[in-house]
């Protein structure tokens, strides 16, 4: 089958063939490295909060590496991708990745030998002249799966951050950051938080910081309520400002939500006029900062906590040339609705 020939029908949810794991494993990660390219050269975020998105994406890149190479050739199990918003693989299969690898000792004792499959290939291949079996490429995807891909740079559900001293201080003597794949919207956020420590030193709340996000922080809602809720459970920290980046939705020909750059896509490549790699990665960027503080509770056990300021939202689009203008002549409308133009990114070249 060739690329021009894949099909994605709206109601299906699995990739069906390798050829569609190759495009959308390409599609995806060129994306994630674009995207870190962009946030960097367009300053959307701070230097500092640049290089914790490219850590965090690195993480991303990886874990879909090991999703190309586990599914590559397995014929009975195929991966899903979002029906939702999203355009990203199913957190189940975040789990599932992990999981297997925790097993791995006992899936490997079920496989070839390495130095036996080697050279079964050699002789099938020069000495038969005939291809490999799809069994047996399949187990030889499968020891490369479990003996070279590393749990420790999977991207779980939630990714803890160390904490940093800020560059100047402005917004708060320190920055936390922590990233999570929100199992509703199937879809990773970035979250940054600058705070100051108003009682004692910073390494004698550092494990409680770390608990606190992971407990209230580690699905996606509204920012002053993620803000109120961490600042109430750290007494003996002052949260300034938090950040939120929200990546995605990812729209592509294997995109199966509602949303109106989605279809402008998908109608695009339908009449031929965009090619199959086509995409568009939206990205949404919330922020609030403390004005102040109240004092709530009782005298004897009160405690000051920020007044947050109104959210601010800021919406991008980065897309290849050729899409923007798709965009530009049918749904120019969206378009006005973003913080700034569209960004130009490099175009994927399937071949």
């Amino acid at each position: 089958m060739s690329i021009n020939q894949i099909v994605t029908p709206l109601d299906s949810a699995v990739l069906e063939t390798k050829e569609q794991y190759k495009v959308y494993f390409k599609i995806v990660t060129h994306a994630f490295e674009e995207l870190v390219n962009c946030i960097k050269e367009r300053k959307i975020c701070s230097p500092l909060e640049a290089n914790f998105v490219a850590q965090y994406c690195e993480l991303l890149t990886y874990s879909l590496e090991a999703f190309r190479i586990k599914y590559l050739y397995d014929e009975d199990e195929k991966m899903r991708i979002d029906l939702t918003e999203s355009g990203f693989p199913n957190y189940l299969e975040f789990r599932y990745l992990y999981n297997d690898l925790e097993l791995k000792k006992d899936h490997i004792s079920k496989l070839p030998k390495t130095a036996e499959l080697k050279a079964e290939f050699l002789e099938t291949l020069l000495k038969n002249k005939r291809p490999i079996a799809d069994r047996r490429l399949q187990q030889a995807a499968s020891i490369i799966y479990y003996t070279s891909v590393q749990p420790e740079f999977i991207f779980k559900k939630f990714v803890q951050g160390k904490i940093l001293h800020t560059v100047g201080g402005e917004e708060g003597e320190y920055i936390v950051s922590w990233s999570f794949y929100d199992v509703t919207h199937n879809r990773p956020y970035i979250c940054f938080m600058y705070f100051e420590i108003e009682k004692g030193k910073l390494e004698e709340h550092k494990q409680r910081i770390y608990e606190v996000l992971e407990e209230t922080a580690d699905r996606n809602m509204d920012l002053d309520m993620m803000a109120y809720a961490i600042d109430k459970k750290l007494p003996k920290i002052a949260p300034k400002k938090f950040k939120k980046i929200d990546l995605g939705p990812l729209h592509s020909v294997f995109a199966k939500d509602e949303l109106v750059v989605t279809h402008a896509v998908l109608k695009a490549i339908s009449a031929k006029t965009l090619d199959l790699s086509a995409f568009a990665l939206s990205l949404k960027i919330d922020e609030t900062s403390s004005t102040g503080n109240f004092a709530e509770g009782s005298f004897f056990s009160k405690q000051y906590l920020q007044v947050w300021s109104p959210t601010k939202v800021n919406t991008y689009l980065l897309a290849p040339h050729r899409v923007i203008q798709v965009f530009y002549d049918n749904i120019p409308e969206a378009l006005h609705l973003l913080t700034k133009e569209p960004f130009e990114i490099p175009p994927l070249k399937l071949t």
